[in-house]
């Protein structure tokens, strides 16, 4: 049976940093497509950044306001997948939600931030970031 808990949410102020938990039960990290996910209070989820590994390649996948201030990383010892977030903005509250799904053996770059494409989620962790 998959487990993911997700941890590490926090109020901060705008320009603060956040790293995101998500402790998998059930699955392996180094080898599970992952991603994380986020919504905000009357709007749809969101695909924040997402990783498979495949073919000995690492992939990941970032949406255009995520870039350059995201990177999602795992620790296969501890089988925990990160997210890391700097330069924090206002519109970044949110809940963040960890998901997984099983592997097709592609890198499936095209659904990887489609929250219908993961099988298995979190509970998910709040996020505020205030002016």
């Amino acid at each position: 049976q998959v487990h993911l808990v997700e941890s590490g949410g926090d109020s901060v102020q705008a320009g603060g940093s956040l790293r995101l938990s998500c402790a998998a039960s059930g699955l392996t990290v180094s080898n599970t497509p992952m991603a994380w996910f986020r919504q905000a209070p009357g709007k749809e989820r969101e695909g924040v950044a997402s990783i498979d590994h495949v073919d000995s390649i690492s992939n990941t996948m970032y949406p255009e306001f995520a870039k350059g201030r995201v990177t999602i990383t795992r620790d296969s010892a501890a089988n925990i997948l990160y997210l890391q977030m700097n330069s924090l903005k206002p519109e970044d509250t949110a809940m963040y939600y960890c998901a997984a799904r099983p592997s097709t053996g592609s890198w499936e770059s095209n659904s990887s931030l489609r929250p219908a494409w993961y099988k298995y989620w979190g509970q998910g962790t709040q996020v505020t970031v205030s002016a």
